[in-house]
């Protein structure tokens, strides 16, 4: 890949990145509860996902889902009922409060690893992702070149621009703090019923 493809490319990542999706919204619903030290977590998860969707895609599983109707749907709703459920979840929480690093827990809901596994899921839980990445990805790629450098370069270049951007979506949680003090629980509810409309939606979208 030429520099000049790279750069075009990158643009087109960070164009991508900055479309609201379910991802940026769960960094900002968990900077705002656990602080934006354990929504690393939450960011890398995504990212996590995110390469498996490009990876994915590169290795044309992207095209089996465009290709065959039961497929897409089997991963359509599979994807549409974990967003519901987040949102559910999301909604009966209580009031949230803009966290400190040093008054987050190694466990429980806060723990690294659970908040790393929801970020990842809700990642890979959209299969029109997959299929974007599908129609987006070849038009990057190089005829002949190794599968695992494109798959570095392409994957590794939005992954870090997805990282960073999530991770700036987290800080401007804390900024909200004052406004959470009043009205904590209506920010749940309607992330909630965000999620919920997120899953709703996807359960009505079509191949192409």
């Amino acid at each position: 890949m030429t520099l000049e493809l790279w750069i075009v490319y990158a643009l087109a990542a960070l164009g991508l990145s900055l479309t609201p999706g379910p991802n940026g919204l769960l960094s900002l619903t968990h900077g705002v509860r656990f602080g934006l030290a354990r929504t690393v977590f939450t960011v890398l998860g995504g990212v996590c996902g995110f390469m498996v969707l490009v990876a994915a895609s590169l290795a044309g599983l992207g095209a089996l889902l465009a290709a065959s109707e039961a497929a897409f749907t089997v991963a359509k709703w599979v994807g549409a009922a974990y967003l519901v459920y987040l949102g559910f979840r999301l909604w009966r929480a209580p009031a949230p409060r803009v966290a400190t690093a040093e008054a987050q827990g190694p466990g429980g809901e806060d723990g690294g690893l659970r908040l790393f596994v929801q970020g990842f899921l809700v990642a890979v839980s959209n299969p029109k992702a997959l299929i974007f990445f599908a129609a987006f990805l070849p038009q990057f790629m190089v005829p002949g070149a190794s599968y695992w450098l494109q798959f570095a370069i392409l994957g590794g270049t939005f992954g870090f621009v997805e990282f960073v951007y999530e991770l700036v979506l987290a800080g401007m949680a804390q900024r909200i703090a004052p406004w959470l003090g009043r009205h904590g629980r209506w920010f749940n509810r309607v992330t909630g019923a965000t999620f919920v409309g997120i899953g709703g939606l996807l359960t009505t979208a079509n191949r192409v």
